[in-house]
Order: structure tokens, then C-alpha cells, then sequence
């Protein structure tokens, strides 16, 4: 029924609860991967320093824009941090021998894990959400009630540990 799982991973426990959701899908539906996702900034920050436009113009690392005396540098730290998480994470489901792929995602969130799961024939995505409801949920926004609305992928929401339904 589901060929490609999406899990969106931001680091924390708590959206790390869909993953048994999503291991037991993808063994129930014989699915051919799942794909593991992590949505992140990247870090940037411009200089003056004659020294410093020198040597990011010339690394191949990081990405350099500007002109004329300030330079714009994107670094990848962040990027590098997901990765090493989700490969993590990734090793522990291909132990239990479930087909598994990363990728992390430069934009903001709702919008790269919906898009993300429409160009790449995901089936459904599955997701934990902290269950907040009322004035902290208008305070805080949630990116699961957003990537809820905005997809055209069925999404399985994971209730956090503990949520108590509020009206």
C-alpha cells in the first residue's frame, strides 16, 4: 500500500516517538524505503575582513556571496549536525532491515516536508506532534497542523506521551 514512508526528525524525542509507527508500516506494507528527513537553517553571516572574503572566495566549503566589500557566507554546521543524527537513526532501522534513505531539507519546515513528500512519491508521512491546543498552539504555531493541511500525502500524526485532549 505504501511504497515510500516520510519521517520528518528534528532531534527531539519527541518526534522521535513516530518512528515505531513507521517501522511497523513499512513491515506491514512490505514498503520499499523509508525516508528519514530532518529540516534545518543554514547559518550565515557576513564579514569585511580583507583576510576572510580571501579565503571563503577561495574554499570550495562554504557558500560565498557578495560584491564589493562585504561578504555573505553560508555556512553548514547545522546541515552536517542533521545529517550525523539522521544516519543515526537510520543504521538502527537498517539493523531491524528496513530500507532507508536521508535527506535533509533547507527550508521552512511545513512547507519542505510537504513539498518534499508530493516530488518524491511518498505514500504517507508519519509524524509525532506535541498536541498543544488553545493559546500555546497560537503562540507556538505547529508544524505538523501546518504540514497537515498543506500536503496532498495522507499523514499518520503520533499524539505525544502524555497528551491530554483540550476543547
Amino acid at each position: 500500500m505504501y511504497e515510500r514512508i516520510l519521517v520528518p526528525l528534528d532531534g527531539s524525542k519527541l518526534a522521535e516517538c513516530a518512528l515505531p509507527y513507521a517501522e511497523e508500516l513499512a513491515k506491514g506494507c512490505s514498503a520499499q524505503e523509508v525516508i528519514l528527513v530532518s529540516v534545518t537553517e543554514q547559518v550565515q553571516s557576513s564579514t569585511r575582513a580583507p583576510e576572510a572574503q580571501e579565503r571563503f572566495r577561495s574554499s570550495d566549503s562554504p557558500q560565498v556571496a557578495g560584491a564589493g566589500s562585504e561578504v555573505v557566507v553560508t555556512f553548514g554546521k547545522q546541515e552536517r549536525q542533521a545529517q550525523r543524527y539522521l544516519e543515526k537513526i537510520a543504521r538502527s532501522l537498517k539493523a531491524k532491515g528496513i530500507n532507508v534513505r536521508t535527506d535533509v531539507l533547507c527550508w521552512p519546515p511545513a512547507e519542505a516536508i510537504a513539498s518534499y513528500a508530493g516530488a518524491n512519491d511518498v505514500g504517507v508521512i508519519v509524524m509525532s506532534s506535541h498536541g498543544r491546543s488553545g493559546p500555546s498552539r497560537w503562540a507556538y504555531g505547529s508544524v505538523a497542523d501546518r504540514v497537515f493541511r498543506s500536503s496532498c500525502v495522507p499523514v499518520l500524526m503520533v499524539r505525544a506521551p502524555g497528551c491530554v485532549a483540550g476543547f
